[in-house]
């Protein structure tokens, strides 16, 4: 089940008394509804979480990189309250977390030790400690000699030589900048929803929107990018996953608004951008030591951040499709906030994520040109057709009848890169022979 319920309606839905809410397309929604008796058919409770929605993936609710829960949960209601704030929060904590490990990343090539002390396991410990309120922000940046004392006194001095470095201090002049227009933003966002007036409460949210487009544009500049054209795929991944959660942000900012096709728009365009980022810096790996660092981190991004924002933009579809008693229904649902065991169980960065473990599994199962690809095959629809074609093809030549095109379509990504990976050793070791035997007969004559 993609979404977790609080203990007592979790039992009632194995008791038959409530039953999930589905899209008219198949897709499970955050809420059941009364299955029989006098409120039979009515909307009953809200999700208190998103469970994991991979089966190879230990059971734990969703914890993204950069997306906000709360904002799919609550999909069917105009932000109010204390949700308004967690969602503002949850999003200004990832931006300031993702950001502050470009100060060890640098945007040149990133040492070895550089990577594994901001990888995804050490990113989400960093978040976690900023939610604590153990670690302070100030201007978008953290102390990383605090955050990171523990990690060595070579990892120090690094921080330090990339805090002079020419480049970087460019690079953290723009993001200070823009961060402040983003925090201001959430500020008024935070403000907004307070207001009772419809009217104000609109126009400061618009407003808010604004100042969040201005961050945007300070985050999204391509053309810094493309000048500095020595910035590493590390540094240029936790570029763009600022530029993800201010998009979140700025559909939010609809959502609040009851504008759903724009969420709804707005989310499809983040989904589509998203995939495109991953597939740029995958394609970009070359040392193992980048495919250590972002297979954990791009599979996450699949598992947990696409996973939410995909619910979210199911739920403003669904939303648009609602009559005015359905409407009111939901306006009139508690939101059940989870309670602080439930909290602890939903919190994912307490433990190694268990992305390690798959990949460490890859590890000994695959070559890291097929562990690579895998996450090329995982993130854009295309390349994954045009490997199943490639390898149901290269079947037929072989003779293996169990690698049908049925049963590729349901293959996992890395099975599908494994199978590619051998059929094009096989070709390229015949076309190494026939080349070999060719040159001996060359000679012959």
């Amino acid at each position: 089940m993609l979404y977790q319920f609080s203990p007592l309606i979790q039992a009632g839905i194995e008791a038959g008394k409530y039953v999930p809410v589905f899209s008219e397309t198949g897709i499970p929604l955050s809420m059941v509804r009364h299955a029989a008796g006098p409120h039979g058919g009515q909307f009953a409770a809200h999700a208190i979480g998103l469970a994991s929605n991979n089966a190879g993936m230990a059971a734990m609710g969703l914890n993204p990189l950069t997306a906000a829960p709360q904002l799919a949960m609550s999909a069917g209601q105009l932000y109010q309250g204390q949700m308004t704030l967690n969602a503002v929060k949850a999003l200004s904590t990832s931006v300031a977390t993702l950001q502050a490990t470009t100060a060890v990343i640098g945007v040149g090539v990133a040492v070895t030790g550089a990577l594994v002390a901001v990888n995804l396991w050490q990113t989400l410990k960093i978040r976690k400690d900023v939610k604590q309120m153990r670690l302070e922000v100030q201007e978008g940046f953290l102390n990383l000699h605090e955050a990171l004392a523990d990690q060595g006194e070579e990892l120090l001095q690094h921080i330090d030589l990339v805090a002079k470095d020419v480049e970087f201090r460019a690079h953290r002049t723009i993001l200070v900048q823009a961060y402040g227009k983003f925090n201001k933003a959430l500020n008024r966002l935070q403000t907004a929803s307070t207001l009772k007036d419809i009217g104000r409460r609109n126009d400061e949210i618009t407003a808010a929107r604004d100042m969040l487009f201005d961050a945007l544009a300070d985050y999204d500049n391509h053309q810094l990018m493309e000048v500095m054209e020595s910035i590493s795929p590390p540094a240029y991944l936790r570029r763009r996953e600022c530029v993800w959660a201010i998009e979140q942000a700025i559909a939010m900012t609809y959502q609040m608004q009851g504008e759903f096709s724009a969420v709804s728009d707005r989310l499809v365009a983040l989904d589509k951008a998203i995939r495109h980022d991953a597939v740029k810096v995958v394609s970009d790996i070359e040392e193992p030591e980048e495919l250590d660092f972002f297979f954990p981190e791009i599979l996450r991004i699949h598992n947990h951040d696409l996973a939410a924002i995909n619910a979210w933009q199911a739920h403003a579809d669904w939303y648009q499709s609602l009559d005015k008693k359905d409407l009111q229904q939901l306006q009139e649902l508690p939101i059940i906030q989870p309670d602080a065991e439930a909290g602890v169980a939903l919190d994912a960065d307490l433990e190694k994520p268990p992305e390690y473990t798959y990949y460490e599994t890859a590890q000994e199962q695959s070559h890291a040109r097929a562990i690579r690809d895998s996450l090329l095959i995982l993130m854009d629809s295309n390349t994954r057709a045009e490997s199943q074609e490639y390898v149901a093809e290269r079947a037929i030549q072989e003779g293996l009848n169990s690698l049908t095109e049925k049963n590729l379509a349901v293959a996992t990504p890395l099975t599908i890169a494994n199978l590619e990976y051998y059929f094009i050793c096989r070709d390229e070791s015949f076309e190494e022979e026939a080349e070999e035997a060719e040159a001996l007969e060359t000679s012959n004559h």
